[in-house]
């Protein structure tokens, strides 16, 4: 936040007269000094000064910037108090209106703050800080057209605001209008974003993938990684590592981009005295922390395996810190923990002090880098083993995360370089899933809006997943095959143009490409059921949709690559027994799709095979799931408690 703050009246002002001098000097005094610990990040101490400074003469100046460095100190109930108190006193101080707003956004308040900003008298003039401050709150309550229109408003005043430019992206990317939003980045990096450049690079990158512009995000992942080649080892520094997990082919690189932003997550952080692992006699303390217990993939995976976690051996509590929507799977999820603890707004501070306060002995993130990442909570070390699972797709690169939850396929032990934690595996496939979902409802195609009679080819990824490379394969699939579909997410507002354009500049016509439109899961399942082949990506795999594939009896034909998110669909295959559709080459991977394609008996027998691997397959079993994974956490603190540093867990079966 950056915000001008008023100057308090100079020693030869008229207010500086007379009886009032020697209070305006202390104040100054108070005040100089402030500055210099605000020079420095010091922001309590900033706040104590200009506190102090106010108390020797009533200059709104001295409160104000009180105010702001209580925010920058993470004090925003204080800010809040001292905020609300200024623009009573003085309701036509627009600053005041503004640094409310931005502490209630602090604490997770948007709602609150839009009332504030919009209690500001109308005749008063508003400025680019004001309207800033208001299209924040907008957003971080989902009201994209309106921050949208207050972003317009700030940009009015100030064009050159890289920032805004920025943030204004995000509310198109949320609109699903993911070509608008890569423009906005763009200049926002144009415009220069400071330290958050690569971040910003690759967030551009990232956009353009899911507009489906290739050419424009080959650009922009070419210019993010001849960046982040001048980038020197150990280099604290705000990067991307999802876009990195998921565009990039390269471990190694992948893990340095993650290490660069752990480390820069832990700059400035004050991590918790050390809390050894002592052997106790009650039950082993787990805990989870994200931001996804609620309508999400990962808490649709793992919910059965929560439900069984063994309570006479483990205690597990539950922190989340993203939204409540009320859903059937929100309800599920609060019901199957012993305890259930609800952070969202508050602080990264007071987060992990709640986890140091219940004492949790393994703390697992299901985070990582990801859209509200919590490694700034793992940072201060609130627990005496770290854990990272399941919500991102490589290694952390975070030197307060103690091991890797995977498995023999996803995270082999020869490929422990490209990891900086412990790599732990389980015995089976690393990904839960949660036998009691639905199973495909009775449909028809017609029922989808795709033809009867064709192949049908699916290939319902998210855009960012689809690559030139990829989309060219699947039309040589198209081409060899006459009269097949390939049947595509419509996953947002720029997918059907751009590759049904692709398409046609492949010689594909365009009623050869179907689109389906966002649906629940279970009318996702029923029309998932109705596809004949299942088309991976790369080099992201599909992962929980190569989960729900099979569970419906879909083949998944895969290729295999060298990261994590490239091998995911081979560990869900290996699981189903289905080896033989994974393949180590995309000449391989088109000649198996075409083998499969031609073979109708082969493809109802993979069907029956599958169908009857939902209950016979340990990648469908919650319940077996949460033993395995609990023996793991036993190894783990049994070497923690014997005094021993975490170390590589083989799967042991």
């Amino acid at each position: 936040m950056a915000l001008e703050l008023p100057n308090p009246a100079g020693p030869g002002s008229p207010a500086a007269a007379g009886t009032h001098a020697r209070a305006h000097a202390k104040a100054h005094q108070r005040w100089q000094a402030g500055q210099e610990h605000a020079r420095r990040d010091n922001w309590s101490m900033a706040a104590a000064a200009f506190e102090q400074a106010a108390t020797f003469q009533a200059d709104d100046a001295y409160a104000l910037a009180a105010a702001h460095a209580l925010i920058k100190a993470g004090r925003s109930p204080e800010a809040v108090k001292r905020a609300r108190s200024l623009r009573k006193a003085h309701p036509r101080a627009a600053l005041a209106y503004t640094l409310e707003a931005h502490a209630l956004i602090g604490l997770g308040r948007a709602a609150e703050a839009v009332e504030c900003l919009s209690a500001l008298p109308a005749d008063v003039p508003r400025d680019n800080a004001h309207h800033v401050a208001l299209a924040i709150a907008l957003q971080r309550c989902q009201r994209h057209a309106e921050a949208i229109k207050s972003f317009f408003d700030a940009l009015a005043l100030k064009l050159d605001d890289a920032i805004s430019h920025f943030r204004l992206g995000m509310s198109f990317k949320d609109l699903g209008l993911r070509a608008e939003a890569a423009e906005c980045v763009r200049t926002a990096v144009q415009l220069g974003v400071g330290s958050s450049d690569l971040a910003a690079r690759a967030q551009l990158a990232f956009l353009e993938r899911e507009a489906c512009r290739w050419a424009e995000a080959d650009d922009a992942l070419a210019g993010l990684r001849a960046k982040l080649h001048e980038l020197p080892p150990e280099t604290p520094m705000e990067t991307g590592p999802f876009p990195h997990a998921v565009l990039v082919d390269d471990p190694a690189e992948q893990l340095k981009v993650a290490h660069h932003y752990a480390l820069h997550v832990q700059r400035g952080v004050r991590a918790l005295p050390r809390r050894p692992a002592r052997e106790h006699r009650g039950r082993l303390r787990i805990g989870y922390l994200s931001a996804d217990f609620h309508l999400h993939a990962t808490s649709q995976l793992m919910v059965q395996m929560l439900e069984h976690h063994d309570r006479s051996a483990f205690e597990v509590t539950l922190f989340s810190t993203g939204p409540d929507d009320n859903s059937a799977t929100r309800q599920r999820i609060k019901a199957s923990s012993e305890h259930f603890e609800e952070l969202r707004g508050c602080s990264v501070e007071a987060m992990a002090q709640r986890v140091r306060d219940l004492q949790i002995d393994i703390l697992i993130d299901l985070k990582g880098a990801t859209f509200d990442t919590l490694l700034p909570v793992l940072a201060q070390r609130p627990a005496p083993l770290q854990v990272t699972w399941l919500g991102f797709p490589g290694s952390s690169g975070a030197p307060f995360i103690d091991y890797f939850i995977g498995d023999e396929i996803v995270s082999p032990l020869a490929d422990a370089v490209n990891f900086s934690e412990q790599i732990a595996q389980l015995p089976n496939c690393y990904q839960p899933n949660d036998a009691q979902r639905a199973l495909p409802l009775p449909s028809t195609r017609a029922d989808w809006g795709v033809p009867e009679g064709a192949l049908l080819l699916c290939g319902f990824h998210q855009s960012y997943k689809i690559s030139a490379e990829v989309f060219d394969r699947w039309c040589e699939l198209l081409h060899a095959v006459p009269g097949s579909v390939l049947w595509l997410l419509q996953w947002n507002a720029n997918v059907q143009t751009r590759l049904t354009a692709a398409a046609r500049e492949r010689g594909i016509a365009p009623e050869r490409l179907a689109f389906a439109p966002l649906l629940p899961l279970q009318e996702h399942l029923s029309r998932l059921a109705c596809a004949d082949i299942y088309l991976d990506a790369w080099p992201c795999n599909a992962h929980t949709t190569a989960g729900e594939a099979l569970w419906v009896g879909v083949p998944v034909v895969t290729l295999r690559g060298a990261t994590f998110a490239q091998r995911v669909a081979a560990s869900l295959l290996h699981q189903v027994g289905l080896d033989e559709l994974v393949c180590d080459s995309a000449a391989g991977y088109v000649e198996q799709v075409l083998a499969l394609a031609g073979d109708s008996p082969r493809r109802a027998a993979l069907r029956a095979h599958l169908a009857g691997q939902r209950s016979a397959s340990p990648l469908f079993d919650g319940v077996a799931f949460a033993r395995d994974i609990e023996a793991l956490y036993r190894r783990m603190w049994a070497r923690a408690v014997a005094g021993l540093a975490p170390e590589h867990l083989p799967a042991k079966r």
